[in-house]
C-alpha cells in the first residue's frame, strides 16, 4: 500500500507538471488583464503572474512541512502549516508576480522533482503519521500531500487554464 500511495501521487505530479509546462508557453499578452475566479473563503482574485509566483513558492514550503510531520511524529499529531494570510507567503507572491513565467515554470518543475524524490524516499511507516493544521485540524500524510502539494498544484493549474481561456 505505501508504494501504491507514492505511485499515485507521482502519477498526479507527472500529469500536473505536463499541464503546467504547456501553460508556461502561453503568451503573457493573451492573459493580460484576466483574473481568476474569486477564492471561496476570501474572494481574492489573482492575475497570471500571481498564480505562477504562488506555484513557485508553495511546493518547497509544504514539502518541508511534510518532513516536519514525518520526522516529528511520535504517536501524537505534529503541528504544521500556515494560513493564506502568512506574511512570507504573501510577500513571495508579491515579490515574484512580475518574474518571467519561464523562470517560475523552471522552479516549479524542479520543485515537482523534489516532491517525487520525497515520495520515493518515504519509509513505509510514514504514511501512518498525522499532523495537525491550525484551521483544518488533524490530517494524515496522504491528506496533507493531497491538500497542499498534488491537489494544490492541480487547483492552480486549473486556475491558469481558466485564465488562458479568457
Amino acid at each position: 500500500m505505501p508504494e501504491e500511495l507514492a505511485d499515485h501521487f507521482v502519477q498526479r505530479l507527472d500529469a500536473v507538471e505536463q499541464r503546467l509546462a504547456g501553460l508556461a508557453q502561453t503568451r503573457s499578452d493573451a492573459v493580460a488583464g484576466h483574473l481568476t475566479e474569486p477564492d471561496a473563503p476570501s474572494g481574492e482574485r489573482w492575475e497570471w503572474g500571481q498564480v505562477w509566483a504562488h506555484l513557485a513558492e508553495f511546493v518547497p514550503y509544504w514539502l518541508e512541512q511534510a518532513r516536519i510531520v514525518v520526522s516529528g511524529y511520535t504517536g501524537e499529531p505534529v503541528p504544521f502549516g500556515r494560513t493564506k494570510v502568512d506574511a512570507e507567503r504573501v510577500a513571495a507572491i508579491e515579490r515574484d508576480r512580475a518574474t518571467p513565467v519561464d523562470e517560475l515554470a523552471r522552479r516549479v518543475a524542479a520543485h515537482i522533482g523534489e516532491a517525487r524524490l520525497f515520495l520515493r524516499e518515504l519509509p513505509a511507516g510514514a504514511w501512518a503519521v498525522r499532523g495537525v493544521h491550525s484551521t483544518l485540524g488533524v490530517m494524515s500524510l496522504e491528506k496533507l500531500l493531497d491538500e497542499f502539494v498534488a491537489g494544490h498544484l492541480e487547483q492552480h493549474a486549473a486556475q491558469l487554464e481558466g485564465l488562458a481561456r479568457g
